[in-house]
C-alpha cells in the first residue's frame, strides 16, 4: 500500500469516526484481517508506585512435594498479585525467620516481630499431572486462622490456580471478591519495515498468558467484553466501511452485527448480554442506538443534532452514560432510562469523554482535559464531586475492574503507548508495556467462572 493511499484511508477513517479534533478518538480502517491461533505475546509488568498504608502480609514460599518443572511458582504469583492490588506490602522471603507450610509450624511471635499483619502458608503436591494446593491464611495479631482450603488444577493451569488463591486471600481480608482471575483485552501495535501490525489480544490481569485473537495491518478499535466473558465486540473496517463484530473467544467465530452506511462504532454490552449500545450515523447524524442481538432490531435512544457517542450501560441496564458535544464541546451526560431526558454531569473543562460506570454505580470514570493534558478522572454521580486520578498527560480508554478496586487505562510513557493499572482512588499503580511495540485500547473482563 502506498503512503498516499494509506493517508487517504486514514483520513477517511477519521471522518467516519468524526471525533478526531474535538474528540480524541483513535480512528482507523481495518483491512486484510487474518485469524490467528493463540500465540504468546506477553506484556511486561513494572510496579511503579505503592501505597504508604499498604497492609503488611507475608506470603511464605509454598513447599512442594513431587517433580515440579521449572517455571511458574504459585507462591510467587500470589505475592505479585497482592502487590499489584496496591493494598498489600508482602514481606521479602529473605527477611523471613522461618518457612512454615502448615499451621502447626507457625510461631506468631516471629511474624509479630517482623511487623506482619497477615500470614499465608501452603504446600503443593503433584499427582498424575494434577497440582493440589493446600493453603492457610492467618491473622497474626489475633492468632486466628481466617482461611484454610485445598484447590486443584492441571499442571498447565498453575497460573490460574495461583490467581484463584489470590482471589480467596483478597476476599478473606477485605470482604470484597478478588479480580485476579479475570482477563484483559487490548490492542498492540508493532511497526517495522514500513508496516504496521495490530493485534487484538487477551491476557491475565498481570499481562501473562497473552494470546493473539485477531491480527491486521490496520488498527482494531473498541474491544468490549460480553457479560459472560465468552465474547468480545469490536469495530472493523474490513468491508471498506466501519462495522461492528462479535467474536466468540472459544472458537474464533465472528459475526458482523452492524454495517450500516456511515459510522458503526462504540459497542457496549447490556448487563443481560442480549443487546448492545452502538453509535450509528445511518440516519445522518451520530446517535446512540440499542440493538437486540438476536433479532438485530434497533431502538434509537438519543435524538440531537450533536454527536452522541460512547454509550455505557449502568449495572442494571436501565440507564446509560454517553458523550455528547451538544453543549459546544464533548461532555458526559446521563439518561436514567431509555426515555429520560439527558442530564449533563461534567462541567469545568472543555473536554470530558469516554465515561465508564464503576460496578457499584456510585462513581463513573472518564477522560478529562486540564491545563492541556488529558487525565483519567472519577466523579461521584450523586454529589458531582470530581477527583483527578492520574498524573500522566495523555491518558485515554479507562476500564474498571469488576470488583471496582482497580482501573486500567492507556497512556504514553517514553514515547510509547502502555497500559497502566491504578487503584480506583488513584493510589498505587503498575504499568503493562508491550514486550514489542505499543499497547492500547484496554478492556477489563467481568468476573469469570
Amino acid at each position: 500500500m502506498s503512503n498516499r493511499k494509506a493517508a487517504r484511508q486514514e483520513s477517511g477513517a477519521s471522518r467516519f469516526v468524526s471525533l478526531r479534533g474535538i474528540w480524541r478518538w483513535l480512528s482507523a480502517s481495518l483491512l486484510a484481517i487474518s485469524f490467528a491461533l493463540p500465540v504468546q505475546a506477553e506484556l511486561l509488568i513494572r510496579i511503579t508506585e505503592g501505597v504508604d498504608a499498604a497492609i503488611p502480609l507475608a506470603v511464605v514460599p509454598f513447599s512442594k512435594s513431587g517433580d515440579f518443572p521449572a517455571g511458574d511458582d504459585v507462591g510467587d504469583i500470589v505475592r505479585d498479585d497482592l502487590t499489584m492490588s496496591g493494598e498489600f506490602k508482602p514481606l521479602a522471603a529473605s527477611r523471613m525467620l522461618s518457612l512454615p507450610s502448615r499451621s502447626e509450624d507457625v510461631y506468631y511471635r516471629d511474624w509479630k516481630m517482623l511487623g506482619q499483619r497477615y500470614l499465608l502458608v501452603g504446600e503443593l503436591t503433584l499427582e498424575a499431572g494434577k497440582v493440589n494446593a493446600r493453603y492457610e491464611l492467618f491473622d497474626v495479631n489475633t492468632e486466628k486462622r481466617l482461611l484454610g482450603e485445598t484447590s486443584s488444577a492441571p499442571l498447565k493451569g498453575m497460573r490460574g490456580l495461583a490467581h484463584h488463591i489470590s482471589d480467596k486471600v483478597y476476599e478473606a481480608i477485605t470482604g470484597i471478591p478478588g479480580a485476579f482471575s479475570t482477563r484483559l483485552a487490548f490492542v498492540t501495535l508493532e511497526t517495522g519495515g514500513g508496516k504496521r501490525i495490530y493485534k487484538l489480544q487477551v491476557s491475565d490481569v498481570d499481562g501473562q498468558r497473552a494470546s493473539v485473537r485477531l491480527e491486521s495491518n490496520e488498527p482494531i478499535l473498541s474491544p468490549a467484553w460480553s457479560p459472560d466473558g465468552k465474547s468480545l465486540a469490536y469495530v472493523s473496517f474490513e468491508t471498506g466501511r466501519p462495522a461492528v463484530y462479535i467474536h466468540e473467544l472459544s472458537n474464533g467465530k465472528r459475526t458482523m452485527i452492524a454495517s450500516f452506511s456511515g459510522l458503526n462504532s462504540a459497542p457496549d454490552w447490556s448487563p443481560d448480554g442480549r443487546s448492545l449500545l452502538l453509535t450509528l450515523s445511518k440516519d445522518g447524524n451520530a446517535e446512540i442506538y440499542k440493538m437486540d442481538i438476536a433479532s438485530r432490531s434497533l431502538k434509537r435512544l438519543t435524538n440531537h443534532w450533536s454527536i452522541d457517542t460512547e454509550g455505557n450501560w449502568d449495572a442494571k441496564g436501565r440507564g446509560f452514560l454517553f458523550t455528547s458535544d451538544r453543549s459546544g464541546g464533548p461532555q458526559v451526560y446521563l439518561k436514567t432510562s431509555e426515555t429520560a431526558e439527558p442530564k449533563r454531569l461534567t462541567f469545568g473543562s472543555r473536554y470530558n469523554a469516554r465515561p465508564r460506570f464503576g460496578p457499584e454505580g456510585k462513581y463513573f470514570y472518564y477522560v478529562h482535559q486540564r491545563d492541556g493534558s488529558f487525565h483519567i478522572a472519577r466523579m461521584n454521580i450523586e454529589t458531582g464531586n470530581e477527583t483527578i486520578l492520574t498524573k500522566t498527560n495523555l491518558d485515554e480508554s479507562p476500564s474498571v475492574s469488576p470488583n471496582g478496586r482497580l482501573l486500567i487505562y492507556a497512556t504514553k510513557q517514553n514515547d510509547k503507548s502502555v497500559l497502566t493499572v491504578i487503584s480506583s482512588d488513584g493510589g498505587a499503580n503498575y504499568t503493562l508495556p508491550a514486550a514489542i511495540g505499543d499497547v492500547r485500547e484496554p478492556a477489563w473482563s467481568p468476573m469469570l467462572n
